[in-house]
């Protein structure tokens, strides 16, 4: 409060001043309340009275006293109170009260202000008005988050409402609700992400259709719904399927007479339909939503790390995401959806965990949610749940408790359950390419399997290498300008070139299906046109002479194996959700099935070779099965572009469905991360987060250092100034200039000038608060009041300082000069320090380590 000697002229001044901006706030504050990210659950915690002080022990009462936030408007917080003579009745303050009160009032108690080194609830739940940061989340865009602080913020909330529910039966609903909320709310991510991958498997299949032709009259049926139930169903040499009732666009148009005319408007059409889908999807993505492009993996590693990018995960970017793939697929570019599918899950996650504020309003908390909705992005794209956990786990998760394994593989059980329930394509999410245990391999077969294994490694190593530079020169010139233009360019390319050769022209997903299948003795198309013995299907299937038809196919399909690279290269990176897992896999399928075919036809042509007698002379089937070549080839190859070892293996076999398989899918991966790792030590993912420079920190990477913390000291390319607050002797006025100046994380507090020992750690934008909300209520006026971050103060100090103990963090993560780097290393990756302070053998304070000093130490290192 004000003095009693300021003169009522000047008060009622400021306090028609006051009402001024109490207004304007409390209007801000209406508009922000409509669109405010709490739930009912938020409300009633916060707006609980607490009860008369009982008899506890004062650090029960100092917890209870922060329990309620206080939605007050800021403008009732700051509205100046009349000074009476009768002092009004005790209540307790809550944290933003209390954080006013310090700010007006120097001789308040500050016992009940939150202890910073214990953690807060919702210390900054103020309207946006009044802070630098985002509503609903005190870390500012393009930041790391601090593990250990909200660790301890999650810690003190469990403690109070684990103490209080022994006093209603509603605090015990309250708790109950708190233990079960992540349960509830990974159901409601599984189900919101299972209807949309139901909705975009509907929509990806019809739009892809339209580009060859259209069912008559039901229109909106797809090639295959269309002659489902036609009895003159008939079958072209690459087992497209056509009825009466299936019309491509030439038929429409009464071409049909003449076979170039007839090819010529079947190919406009496909090229007009296919740069259209491709436009429409690029120009959404720039004007709505621009973090909807590209896969999203990396950004989703990078933010599980604890790392912010505001509206990364936001509604917007779910939506045009959704529709992107939809279109972008359609378009026939060499993309895929499992990639964005991570995505949007991620979205769907972000945005469901702002109903419950137990992880909304804790960063740290709500990555255990994300990882959870990023195994169901996998689960509804491959139909494989447990290797959607395994995802998760291996390749984008950077915290992973045990209570988030089970979370995720409910999440990835429901979602999965969801896509079988609504999906029309049924088959393909029992098992995406499923082949059952049709297949029999033999040991002289893993001559080949690895031999895939080391061509999807130089596959990977090759693209990575290729796609980055590619991506570079994008982000250096003027290309990069006109993103709408490559994308159009990119499409029609790929469909001019694509339409000549039939195993282009399809859709990705169907080749795989169609490589990985077998040649049965009734299948009459060009990839199985072979001269066979056998008249029955009962009789064994012998090795049989390839004929003119297989090695066509042979042709195209390397063919399709040189454009498709070249134009898989291009493609991923740009404007677009694009994802490489099904381009990858379908690379591998090609490589797979030609290199099946010639073993095949070798062991056909030198039948007395050792190994093709003592196997194949004893064996019940076929000897050589090409499309279980397909089957390891496009493990190969997505495990040389993303390094995955164990859920890709999980993947396949879930996909697959043949358990049989794993010990060569097992080999064959290994190999091609090996391989990949000589030559790249990266895979796409982490390629991609190294060129947009993301502060990651590999968890799996092993760093070996002879390096101490003097080193990483001396490497500092920002030479900053180490700027350290004495614990008393502080102006408020000295105070604002050094936050004005110095925009840093925060500052360490000293004992003083001459002895530099470690008192604690304050944060920036606490200090900004108290300055903000200090300017607001007093203006510019008594700038000159003391800064104390003592334990106590004494009486007659009261009066003109203002008391900041309860914001230091009075254990901050402090090493010495002789710490090694790996510890340094480590006390980011495993305990998630933000800031590290380091002493000397005095104990004194010599400098001040980030997590992105650390990382740009690393990458210094690697390069």
């Amino acid at each position: 409060m004000y003095s009693k000697n300021i003169s009522f002229k000047i008060k009622n001044k400021l306090r028609r001043h006051q009402q001024r901006t109490t207004k304007r706030i409390m209007a801000a504050s209406k508009s922000i309340e409509t669109n405010k990210e709490t739930n009912w659950f938020n409300r009633v915690f916060s707006s609980v009275k607490l009860k008369t002080q009982r008899s506890s022990s004062p650090s029960t009462n100092r917890l209870t006293s922060i329990t309620n936030p206080g939605f007050e408007s800021l403008g009732d917080l700051l509205r100046l109170r009349r000074i009476t003579e009768h002092p009004p009745r005790q209540q307790q303050n809550t944290i933003d009260e209390s954080l006013v009160e310090i700010a007006v009032n120097s001789s308040t108690d500050t016992s009940s202000l939150a202890d910073k080194s214990k953690g807060t609830i919702d210390f900054f739940h103020t309207p946006s008005g009044t802070m630098v940061t985002s509503p609903g989340s005190h870390y500012a865009d393009w930041s790391t988050i601090d593990w250990l602080s909200d660790q301890a913020r999650d810690r003190l909330r469990h403690q109070i409402i684990t103490e209080q529910r022994k006093d209603s039966l509603w605090k015990r609903f309250v708790a109950f609700h708190d233990a079960l909320s992540g349960w509830l709310c990974v159901l409601l991510i599984a189900i919101n992400i299972g209807i949309i991958a139901a909705m975009v498997d509907i929509g990806a299949v019809w739009l892809t259709n339209i580009k060859v032709g259209i069912c008559l009259p039901a229109f909106y049926l797809s090639q295959e719904h269309c002659c489902w139930t036609a009895s003159n169903q008939t079958y072209d040499q690459y087992q497209h399927v056509h009825c009466a009732n299936w019309h491509q666009w030439s038929s429409l148009f009464h071409v049909t007479s003449n076979t170039v005319a007839e090819y010529a408007v079947n190919y406009v059409a496909y090229v007009v339909f296919g740069c259209t889908f491709a436009t429409v999807c690029a120009i959404l993505v720039k004007t709505f939503a621009p973090y909807a492009c590209g896969s999203g993996v990396p950004e989703v590693k990078t933010i599980l790390s604890g790392f912010i990018i505001r509206g990364y995960f936001g509604a917007w970017t779910l939506l045009i995401k959704s529709i992107g793939m939809i279109l972008g697929t359609s378009a026939n570019l060499l993309l895929g959806k499992e990639g964005p599918f991570v995505h949007c899950s991620s979205c769907c996650g972000n945005i469901f965990a702002r109903l419950f504020p137990k992880y909304g309003q804790n960063e740290a908390k709500k990555r255990e949610i994300l990882s959870a909705a990023a195994a169901a992005g996998v689960s509804v794209a491959f139909g494989a749940p447990i290797g959607g956990v395994l995802f998760s786990l291996e390749e984008v998760s950077y915290y992973f408790p045990l209570k988030t394994l089970w979370r995720s593989f409910f999440c990835a059980m429901v979602a999965s359950l969801m896509v079988k329930l609504l999906s029309p394509f049924e088959n393909q999410h029992r098992g995406l390419f499923y082949v059952g245990n049709n297949y029999r391999w033999f040991y002289f077969e893993m001559i080949p399997f690895l031999l895939l294994g080391i061509l999807g490694g130089l596959f990977g190593a090759l693209f990575i290498k290729s796609n980055i530079a590619w991506c570079k020169i994008r982000k250096t010139t003027r290309l990069g300008r006109y993103p709408v233009i490559e994308v159009i360019l990119v499409a029609l390319v790929t469909l001019l070139i694509s339409y000549p050769n039939p195993y282009t022209r399809m859709p990705m997903s169907t080749l795989i299906r169609r490589l990985m299948t077998s040649c049965e003795l009734d299948d009459e198309s060009l990839l199985c046109d072979y001269q066979r013995n056998s008249t029955s299907a009962y009789e064994k299937n012998e090795a049989a002479k390839p004929l003119t038809g297989v090695w066509m196919s042979v042709g195209l399909l390397s063919s399709a194996l040189v454009t498709q690279t070249i134009l898989f290269i291009f493609t991923f990176g740009i404007k677009v959700p694009c994802g490489l897992f099904i381009p990858s896999m379908t690379l591998g399928a090609i490589t797979g099935r030609i290199i099946g075919i010639l073993f095949e036809a070798c062991v056909y042509y030198w039948p007395n070779f050792f190994l093709f007698t003592i196997e194949c002379s004893t064996a019940d089937e076929q000897c050589v099965a090409p499309g279980f070549y397909a089957v390891v080839g496009a493990c190969a190859f997505l495990g040389g572009v993303t390094r995955m070892t164990v859920s890709l293996v999980v993947i396949m076999v879930e996909l697959t469905g043949g358990l049989s398989y794993s010990v060569p899918l097992m080999c064959t991966a290994l190999v091609s991360k090996l391989v990949g790792d000589a030559l790249v030590g990266e895979g796409i993912y982490d390629a991609h987060i190294k060129l947009n420079n993301y502060p990651y920190l590999d968890v799996k990477a092993e760093f070996i250092d002879q390096a101490t913390a003097v080193n990483v000291l001396e490497s500092k390319q920002e030479k900053t100034e180490l700027i350290m607050l004495p614990r008393d002797g502080l102006t408020l006025n000295e105070l604002m200039t050094i936050v004005r100046t110095y925009k840093y994380n925060g500052y360490p507090v000293i004992a003083s000038q001459e002895e530099a020992s470690i008192i604690g750690f304050v944060l920036r934008r606490d200090l900004q608060l108290i300055i903000q909300q200090r300017i607001l209520t007093n203006g510019e006026s008594n700038t000159n009041l003391l800064i104390s971050f003592s334990r106590t103060i004494q009486q007659h100090q009261q009066s003109n300082l203002i008391h900041l103990y309860r914001l230091l963090n009075r254990s901050p993560t402090t090493i010495t000069l002789d710490t090694p780097t790996t510890t340094i290393i480590d006390l980011c990756r495993k305990l998630g320090a933000q800031t590290i302070l380091i002493t000397n053998d005095k104990g004194h304070l010599v400098g001040l380590l980030t997590k992105k000093d650390i990382i740009t130490y690393v990458k210094q290192k690697k390069t």
